[in-house]
């Protein structure tokens, strides 16, 4: 109703420059001439309507773009447009063009963190994106650093989930989100946990999860490979899990896992020598993974072997343990597999 009146106010004021009702309303109703029927618009940090329309008429999408101007100036539209991207599509008019910059209805586009990458594959992920504002990588890393409050690595303590964002949001606002929806998720887990559970902090869960989530890609067994490490830290065994190993090599790992590796006393992350969690997390841990950590399955399994088709064979005792890897891991099937991860796991 108010719009109504005041666009008759512009009607009367506009009578005296020879510009008549019927020519304003067919300006501002005017259709927008879109290419192919659609088209995003991208509007930058402080370019005003003006600049907007000039671009828009240039390009043929629409003609008087200063009168279609005028017109959203006397309806106080052209302060509330938004910078971003932003999707039309026909059938349009000028006028509703200008309202749907108003409403600030920005394109948002996604990026997907699969659960148990890195935070560095995340962090390149994330950089490949074309609409990612990219920030220098040692840049990136003190403020990651900061942000998590750690001193060596911010690794494992962001969510790895699909996020959304806007044009132009920097790697950094991404990453913020994702390791407050980890940090939000973990102390709710925390608050509700098993008094028994063998934690000594939150991140200690993190560090675990984060194993889980490398050893099995089966959603099923999370909660299996969590209980079988759960009762090894109760029982101050070692975890001997491939996946640690792996992390520490780092780059110098080239894809074969050698006695000699699982052996290696300067390894931090050899959990086949280091009789308890390694410092850090190795990977990202979805929701899942750090849900089986705060709920382990109760059986008394204390070991499990890769079977070759993805999933794993659970054992009490180690002469079960030791048979199974002889059927599963001495006579390999033709087409065998691991996890995602550990390509020659043995034990774990």
């Amino acid at each position: 109703m108010i719009r109504r009146l005041l666009f008759s106010v512009i009607l009367l004021a506009l009578a005296a420059t020879g510009v008549s009702a019927t020519a304003l309303q067919s300006i501002w109703h005017q259709a927008v001439a879109l290419p192919r029927g659609s088209a995003v618009i991208t509007i930058a940090p402080g370019e005003s309507l003006g600049v907007v329309l000039e671009r828009a008429e240039a390009d043929a999408w629409l003609t008087r773009a200063s009168w279609v101007g005028l017109v959203a100036r006397w309806l106080q539209l052209d302060q509330q447009i938004k910078a971003g991207e932003f999707l039309l599509e026909s059938p349009l008019t000028a006028g509703e063009m200008i309202e749907l910059l108003a409403a600030g209805q920005v394109l948002q586009h996604t990026v997907t963190l699969p659960e148990g990458i890195t935070l560095e594959e995340a962090i390149s992920k994330i950089q490949e994106h074309p609409k990612v504002r990219v920030t220098p990588h040692d840049e990136l890393v003190g403020a990651l650093l900061d942000l998590t409050a750690r001193s060596d690595t911010a690794e494992g303590l962001f969510l790895p989930e699909t996020w959304a964002f806007t044009a132009g949001d920097r790697d950094f606002d991404i990453l913020r989100r994702a390791h407050l929806a980890m940090m939000k998720l973990v102390d709710s887990l925390w608050d509700d946990r098993i008094p028994t559970l063998p934690f000594a902090s939150p991140y200690e869960a993190i560090v675990l999860a984060s194993i889980v989530e490398k050893e099995t890609g089966v959603p099923a067994e999370r909660a299996q490979i969590a209980g079988v490490f759960v009762r090894r830290l109760r029982r101050g065994m070692r975890l001997q899990t491939d996946p640690t190993v792996i992390y520490g090599l780092g780059s110098t790992y080239d894809g074969n896992l050698t006695r000699r590796d699982l052996k290696d006393s300067s390894n931090g992350y050899n959990t086949y020598v280091i009789p308890a969690l390694p410092p850090t997390p190795i990977s990202l841990p979805g929701e899942d993974a750090l849900r089986a950590v705060f709920s382990p399955d109760d059986s008394a399994a204390l070991y499990f072997v890769a079977k070759g088709d993805g999933s794993h064979a659970f054992s009490q005792s180690l002469a079960e343990h030791e048979a199974n890897v002889r059927r599963f891991q001495l006579n390999r099937r033709a087409d065998y597999r691991s996890t995602r991860t550990t390509p020659d796991a043995k034990e774990g």
